[in-house]
């Protein structure tokens, strides 16, 4: 039964992993040209601070790209090249929900692939991708607090990361 577990759509395997990461690099990528844009051409002095801090964030997602294409090279895979698709708007407040709501999905992805590295046994890949997390958070606080509103809670009972 162990077996039929593994071969299950439940159990996690290297080749799920390396697909669930090269999502994660898409929605990077995604991230930094965002970030890259939203950077630019916000306006208007109540802005101008976030603005600084989103091309903090580009280059921040920028390092998690490179890490997580790397680790999916040491899983065997073949990091994606194509990134998710940017939304894009001449308004200030939905540039800055279009962030908020990437970073929450990106939280909750991450905190999953914690558990399936883990499951793996994949304890320095899952250490990785805590450390990215830790900025993630930073990421969606900054945008929160940008928007003034509270920071979402994308935690599941069932999450531990």
């Amino acid at each position: 039964m162990a077996q039929n577990k593994k071969n299950s759509n439940d159990g996690m395997t290297r080749a799920k992993l390396i697909d669930a990461l090269n999502e994660d690099l898409a929605r990077e990528y995604q991230a930094i040209i965002a970030y890259v844009n939203y950077s630019q051409v916000l306006k208007g002095a109540a802005y101008m601070n976030i603005a600084g801090e989103l091309e903090k964030h580009a280059g921040e997602e920028l390092q998690h790209a490179l890490t997580i294409a790397k680790q999916i090279d040491y899983l065997g895979g073949m990091p994606t090249v194509t990134p998710k698709a940017v939304k894009t708007s001449d308004k200030a407040q939905d540039m800055l929900r279009f962030d908020l709501d990437n970073e929450n999905t990106t939280i909750k992805n991450y905190r999953e692939r914690v558990r399936q590295c883990e499951e793996l046994g994949e304890y320095a890949l899952a250490e990785q991708i805590r450390e990215i997390l830790v900025q993630e958070q930073e990421h969606q606080i900054d945008l929160a607090t940008a928007l003034g509103e509270d920071v979402p809670d994308v935690t599941n009972a069932s999450e531990r990361a």
